[in-house]
């Protein structure tokens, strides 16, 4: 007695359920899943991670409009890093004649969680009044916080201190004129 063969085309019929039942396509051009691992967990920026700079205002304050500094924060590391709580900025008179300026930037969002890639900067406006005026105008750049340091300390962090620089890198002064000073939240810089 002759074995019985199964037709050709029984047999691929075959082959093609029993590999799809395994989960595997007959079609052998097609490409295989990609596994991707876990995103890496992103650390805090801390004072070991990050350059902060704290560059004065090029314009004075008016009436209507304050002046404007802002706080750079740029990785200095190779993996990225995330801001997320407030920043708190203090900033004292140099000669220690006036009690010193605190705020944070908890309010208008800015303790939002901003994500910085390794030698990305973020950047936050400060709003200041930095003339006098009230009297004379020999004393209209005389104000009681004249600080040519801050203070910035970062969520979660220590406070660090910085030199005060004008937009070109040279020495500025951080000269405040009563006590409202605003503290915006972090975006991308505008460089």
């Amino acid at each position: 007695m002759r074995p019985r063969t199964a037709p050709p085309a029984a047999v691929l019929l075959l082959t093609g359920l029993a590999l799809a039942a395994c989960g595997t396509r007959a079609d052998a051009g097609a490409p295989a899943a990609e596994v991707s691992p876990a995103p890496a967990r992103v650390g805090a920026c801390t004072a070991g991670t990050t350059a902060v700079r704290f560059v004065a205002a090029a314009v004075h304050a008016t009436a209507r409009r304050p002046a404007v500094a802002r706080v750079e924060v740029t990785n200095t590391s190779g993996a990225p890093c995330t801001l997320a709580g407030a920043t708190r900025l203090t900033a004292r008179d140099d000669q220690g004649k006036a009690a010193p300026v605190e705020t944070d930037n908890s309010a208008a969002a800015g303790t939002r969680a901003v994500d910085l890639r390794p030698r990305a900067t973020a950047v936050a406006d400060v709003g200041y009044t930095d003339l006098n005026f009230e009297g004379t105008a020999s004393a209209r750049e005389v104000c009681p916080v004249q600080a040519s340091r801050v203070e910035i300390t970062l969520p979660g962090d220590v406070a660090r201190t910085v030199e005060v620089t004008g937009a070109d890198g040279a020495p500025a002064v951080f000269s405040v004129c009563g006590g409202r000073v605003s503290f915006g939240a972090f975006g991308a810089s505008r460089a």
